[in-house]
């Protein structure tokens, strides 16, 4: 019982020192204009995807042979047409919604694996250097090209492409958390957990991972970005999304052959995927500086 009381005592002092760090940092963060413009941007996206069948004008893969290649601000089309006579503007809805599920879904699967490993590397010296040899072999091969291997070898499709992309990002994710977890399982109510008789377990999923999450958060939110300029760039090689699908890359892939006459075909798509890449990379910055503690935004 007494135990029981002293490991409670424990967790609610950290636990309110953890609440205090978050309101701390969304503050900080709200202070960095940079960062406010890329939540707006990405809150953005995730409005467009969330109402894209109400947001797009026409059918994203429907064609129309008579308006192909219709410019900007045409009657009806105000981003224009591409070649098929699909309406540009609703095929970027549609596409904001292909990007954020695989950008998130491989995320998250890289994030798992890389989480598991980095929790048992750090906590156990015995599995340490095994977890390191794995993450070691998988850091040797190029990001981009270990994805293309993954993908020649399962096919090609938005799948395949979330999975090569969360294989890709658990090396780097597996070794941040590595680090926090050895420099957290040294602090003192670790110990006095240990002493307790607490499991270890229990030790990392309720008391170091929540602890980790600081890094966790800023290695998931640039990772986004990253997600997503490789789903396009490996559905520009062919490799990821196929047509008719309204993905970004695959967009500038078909309108690569317009550059002259139909500018808008590849340019369009592409400050899509400048500005959803820019507001991730800028948001994760404002994160890591604002859960810095010797970071004080003005």
């Amino acid at each position: 019982m007494t135990n029981a009381i002293i490991t409670t005592g424990v967790q609610t002092s950290v636990n309110k020192k953890r609440e205090k760090v978050y309101i701390t940092t969304i503050k900080r963060l709200l202070k960095n204009k940079l960062s406010v413009i890329g939540i707006v941007i990405i809150l953005g996206l995730i409005f467009m995807a969330l109402f894209a069948p109400f947001l797009a004008t026409y059918d994203p893969v429907k064609q129309s042979l008579v308006d192909s290649e219709l410019p900007m601000f045409s009657n009806g089309h105000w981003l224009g047409t591409d070649n098929y006579g699909r309406d540009v503007w609703s095929r970027i809805v549609y596409g904001s919604r292909i990007s954020l599920i695989v950008g998130f879904t491989a995320v998250s699967l890289g994030l798992l694996g890389g989480i598991i490993l980095g929790l048992l590397g750090g906590y156990y010296k015995k599995l340490d250097g095994v977890v390191m040899r794995i993450v070691d072999l998988l850091f040797s091969f190029p990001g981009i090209l270990l994805a293309m291997l993954i993908i020649a070898i399962l096919g090609t499709s938005l799948v395949n492409v979330a999975i090569a992309i969360s294989i890709w990002s658990i090396p780097s994710c597996a070794r941040i958390v590595r680090g926090s977890v050895l420099s957290i399982k040294q602090k003192e109510y670790i110990m006095a957990l240990r002493s307790l008789g607490a499991s270890d377990l229990r030790i990392m999923v309720r008391h170091i991972l929540p602890n980790a999450f600081a890094p966790i958060i800023v290695f998931a939110t640039m990772r986004m970005g990253t997600a997503i300029l490789s789903t396009a760039s490996l559905s520009y090689l062919g490799l990821g999304a196929q047509p008719p699908s309204p993905e970004w890359g695959a967009m500038i892939s078909q309108g690569q052959n317009y550059m002259w006459t139909s500018p808008h075909l590849t340019i369009v798509p592409g400050i899509a995927i400048m500005l959803t890449v820019f507001a991730f990379n800028v948001v994760g910055d404002g994160l890591r500086d604002a859960l810095d503690p010797n970071m004080d935004i003005q």
